[in-house]
């Protein structure tokens, strides 16, 4: 009788072989797929992907399992292993062709033998992710990839960050799966990897399958497989009890019982007994490899056990024969991660503080035994884990610089963070790592801006800044002082400006210096007011020049973009096309990526609000293509489809607008950008009339806005939309409140080209509560209407005609506005005379509709054209006001502004105008009887069903029935959706 180590059968997972299965069938056909496999440990979590990567077929498969190291992961491991894998397939130069341009120097931060890493720097990180990616799209254009990533509980922070960032844009990758194991028993409350499977769960394509322990039955078979005959069922009841049905226990107890001595009493026993069968020296030898981790290198391994090769083999070989260790690559691996930690556990204080001093000293003599950053990083945990103050703060010093070459910002973070822990305990630490603590300090604050650790970056900051001494060290004092009110600008709070002036206050003046641009750059793009236009220009002009004289080319860039906007308006824009391209120059000469990036932002930012809009499309799309270049599609890129979005919304080419939306919505960029990518398609569905997908658009938006603190850029569109869907639905009292809290709470004076859309939208909103009068020309002092809520709107709208009159409006853009405004609220100057009221209406509409004709927005021009339709009628002219219901029409329709037409419809058949072959010469708006219109009208006006059986003489059973026809006739569900089509269709204005 033969007793095999490993079951030969595998038994208990066809159902979760089959989610593999039919994932890797949806990455073949270029569905997006990732699967999420958890399971405690021993229950055969990498026995389940090795048995579907043997099912895998052609598809290339890519395996990197995360490192434990103490406490912290090695950063990117898995990552780096996969590359090495494929560098090792492929060779150096096959792996490059396989990147954009042949690029490498990103990849240079996993790998070393891809050269030096280009530069650092904010993008850094985010060229290093996207060539990751891009690496995997060309592998999938051949045939289906998976990528397999393992232990994902140990990943470290910059792991689960790449990963994270892989499976949330793997759609564009093609034919792809993921599969992350983990195990469930390790997630504690607090384990960093919880949330991120939360999120990770939440992405439609991705799959999460928890691996359950064996049944009875299940482990029988698994039994009978190991022992080639089935088991007696008094041992298989023993060996199920104790084993509870986790696979990697059964497979244990039946090796350890299988020569008839008593089962082990304990796991740790257990898991220890297949070691202890095994030659002395070579449990000698596992101890000691236990200390270096669950995979170690042989010639590491060689070099601390002191072994020749010969003894290394002879004591290495019973390890393997008897499955405690396996054979990976140019190492080893202990079978189950639990049988190391078993070892490890095992060893005495002495042993453990020995043979961890024994691998430190080891890769002292030769860092390159191990592959950088790896070699720099295990050096760090061995001097730590032997209690070596010393060393262990030398070598994290060291460690958090490979770290940071690794853009591991959240690594060097935690390496930065025991040098300081350790500091008192090694009184000359200053000259061993060559500075002193406030360095350090200074260091790991702007460390912890870079890993999103923005509370602990200005905590830190602030620490440094206590022990600093302005007067005796300026210059410190002025770095610090610059990363804190750059973090606290990040974090929307108040004090950024003082502290980025008094930087500029600290650093000498009388010689240029990098610092002093910097410095005077930040401080000049943090200057957002109009009251700080001067200082904004003067501090931006120093910064140039500094930058200039320095040949700092990202400083000189964005200063000169920072004057742009200083200098021009919307009026001016030949002169700021030729500023942004000086400074797009500047930038390329330098490879200052990230102020080439905000070019083409800027730019195309201030084309759309001169109302160029062809040009602001333009230039965003190459924008969009020059990231991707780049290595910043999913960053840069993802800014840039906003700016992309919203000239095309303007221009009408709604369904390209939608799909640069969705495109730019699938890239999961930062919750600020995807609310206003949403804004956009909110845009597109209130015009459209699709009031449902608005609300939830708006509901994804108001969760994010709610969070912070934002610019009138964000916050007055969204105003807009909020405003503009309750008049939809009818809530007319909730919209003019939430007119009133803005007039009241917001400083429509500071943006003027996101003040006037505002304005607009609120006038059009009182004039629908409170009509004008007829042939009154306006909503002041002559509204119909004399409920409460007409009352309030007339209260308002004199303080928004005082904001018109005051509010300036530069460029082309925002006369349009203007000019809508003005038509909308008549004439500054009352005109008392009926005919020249009616002339200046006419007049007034026809300039706004030549406006927006001028700028191509067919959506304004059409709404325009109505009430220029209206005027026209007014002043009897019925061919005009046909001609311009027309022209609305065709604009509409080709838009699919159904509420629009909807409008355009009944106006043109109450005034029998503009062609609408529905109009009958005594037929009715929308079906309604003269009666039923009635009773609109009220319904409109917000009565009850008793008010408007008094006013009509009718009872009020009789009221019931004519609002449920109004109901269906009009086909909406609530009095106030009635309510709100009447005044969208302008059913009860004066022809």
């Amino acid at each position: 009788m033969s007793i095999h180590a490993v079951s030969p059968l595998f038994v208990g997972r066809a159902r979760e072989l089959a989610v593999l299965g039919d994932a890797l069938a949806r990455a073949r056909a270029e569905v997006p797929s990732t699967v999420l496999v958890g399971g405690e440990a021993g229950v055969g979590k990498t026995r389940l992907v090795g048995e579907f990567i043997d099912r895998a077929d052609d598809a290339m498969v890519l395996v990197g399992g995360c490192l434990e190291l103490g406490t912290e992961g090695l950063p990117f491991a898995p990552f780096t292993a996969v590359l090495r894998g494929l560098v090792r397939k492929l060779g150096r130069d096959g792996v490059a062709a396989l990147v954009p341009g042949g690029a490498t120097r990103g990849l240079a931060r996993l790998l070393p033998e891809f050269g030096e890493p280009d530069k650092d720097g904010p993008e850094a990180r985010a060229r290093l992710f996207e060539l990751v990616l891009g690496l995997l799209e060309r592998l999938a254009e051949e045939r289906a990839v998976v990528l397999v990533v393992e232990d994902a509980h140990w990943a470290d922070r910059s792991t689960r960050d790449l990963l994270s960032f892989l499976v949330r844009y793997q759609r564009i990758a093609g034919r792809l799966l993921i599969v992350v194991t983990y195990r469930t028993d390790e997630l504690h409350r607090t384990h960093p990897l919880r949330p991120m499977l939360a999120e990770l769960a939440r992405v439609e394509w991705v799959a999460r399958t928890d691996l359950r322990r064996l049944t009875r039955r299940e482990a029988v078979a698994q039994a009978a497989s190991i022992l080639e005959r089935e088991p007696s069922p008094a041992d298989m009841d023993l060996i199920y009890t104790r084993s509870e049905g986790n696979p990697l226990f059964v497979e244990a107890l039946l090796s350890e019982g299988g020569g008839g001595d008593a089962l082990p009493e304990s796991l740790r026993d257990l898991l220890l007994a297949s070691v202890e069968r095994l030659p002395e020296e070579t449990q000698e030898l596992l101890r000691v490899a236990s200390a270096g981790g669950q995979r170690i290198e042989h010639d590491l391994l060689s070099a601390v056990a002191g072994l020749d090769e010969s003894a290394l083999s002879r004591a290495l070989r019973p390890a393997v024969a008897g499955n405690v260790l396996v054979v990976d690559g140019e190492g080893y691996s202990f079978r189950h991660a639990l049988i190391r930690e078993a070892l490890h556990d095992d060893l005495l204080p002495g042993e453990h503080t020995r043979l961890h001093t024994r691998y430190a000293e080891a890769l002292e003599r030769d860092l390159s035994i191990l592959p950088a950053p790896r070699g720099a990083i295990e050096l760090a945990h061995h001097w730590h884990s032997a209690h070596d103050s010393t060393w262990a703060l030398v070598s994290a010093w060291h460690a958090a610089a490979e770290a940071r070459k690794s853009t591991a910002y959240d690594e060097q973070f935690g390496m930065l963070s025991r040098v300081l822990e350790l500091w008192d305990q090694v009184p000359d630490a200053a000259e061993r790592i060559g500075c002193d603590r406030l360095d350090v300090l200074k260091q790991i604050a702007t460390v912890a801006h870079l890993a999103g650790e923005y509370e602990r970056a200005v905590a830190l900051a602030s620490a440094a800044l206590a022990e600093l001494d302005e007067r005796t060290d300026p210059i410190r004092t002025a770095v610090v002082l610059r990363q804190r009110g750059l973090t606290r600008y990040d974090l929307g709070r108040p004090g950024y400006l003082d502290d980025l002036r008094r930087a500029a206050e600290l650093v000498p003046a009388d010689a240029p210096s990098k610092l002093r641009g910097q410095v005077l750059e930040s401080l000049s793009r943090m200057l957002h007011g109009p009251e700080d236009w001067p200082e904004k220009i003067a501090t931006a002009q120093q910064a140039r020049e500094i930058g200039r004289q320095v040949g700092d080319a990202n400083v000189e860039a964005h200063a000169l973009i920072n004057l742009t906007w200083a200098r021009f308006g919307y009026s001016e824009v030949e002169a700021q096309l030729a500023a942004f391209a000086e400074a797009r120059r500047i930038a390329a000469a330098g490879e200052a990526y990230n102020a080439l990036m905000r070019c083409a932002i800027s730019e195309s930012d201030a084309l759309e609000g001169a109302g160029w809009h062809e040009r602001a499309a333009q230039v965003a799309r190459d924008g969009v293509e020059e990231a991707a270049n780049y290595g910043l599609a999913r960053t840069s890129g993802a800014f840039l489809g906003i700016n992309l979005a919203e000239p095309l919304v303007s221009l009408g080419r709604w369904e390209e607008a939608v799909q640069v939306i969705e495109h730019a919505l699938d890239l999961t960029p930062p919750a600020p950008y995807r609310a206003s990518l949403q804004g956009f398609a909110t845009d597109i569905a209130l015009a459209r009339g699709q009031l449902d997908r608005a609300e939830q658009l708006l509901g994804s938006s108001r969760s994010v806005f709610s969070r912070g603190t934002y610019r009138d850029q964000t916050v007055l569109p969204h105003l807009c939309r909020e405003v503009q869907l309750l008049q939809a639905r009818g809530q007319l009292e909730e919209a003019v409140r939430a007119a009133a809290r803005a007039l009241e709470e917001r400083d429509l004076m500071v943006s003027p080209r996101y003040a006037w859309p505002v304005l607009v939208t609120l006038a059009r909103l009182l004039l629908a509560v409170a009509p004008p009068a007829p042939r009154s020309g306006g909503g002041v002092g002559a509204a119909q209407g004399s409920g409460a809520l007409a009352q309030l709107a007339l209260s308002l709208m004199p303080r928004l005609r005082a904001l018109g009159q005051k509010l300036p409006a530069v460029g082309d853009l925002q006369q349009a506005y203007r000019l809508t405004f003005s038509a909308l609220t008549g004439p500054e100057t009352p005109i008392e005379d009926a005919a020249e009221l009616v002339a200046w209406q006419v007049k007034a509409w026809d300039l706004a509709v030549g406006a927006w004709a001028a700028l191509r927005q067919p959506y304004a021009e059409a709404r325009s054209l109505v009430s220029a339709a209206q005027a026209a009628l007014a002043a009897g002219d019925r061919q005009e006001a046909a001609g311009r219901l027309t022209r609305a029409r065709e604009l509409a329709g080709r838009l699919g502004a159904t509420p629009l037409l909807e409008q355009i419809d009944v106006f043109g058949r109450r005034a029998r105008i503009g062609g609408s072959e529905e109009a009958a010469a005594d037929g009715q708006p929308l079906g309604l009887t003269a009666r039923e219109l009635e009773v609109l009208r009220e319904v409109a006006d917000g009565r009850s069903n008793r008010e408007i059986a008094e006013a009509l003489f009718i009872s009020v059973k009789t009221v019931s029935v004519h609002v449920s026809n109004i109901l269906a006739k009009l086909g909406v569900a609530t009095r106030g959706e009635a309510a709100a089509t009447a005044h969208r269709l302008h059913l009860f204005d004066a022809p």
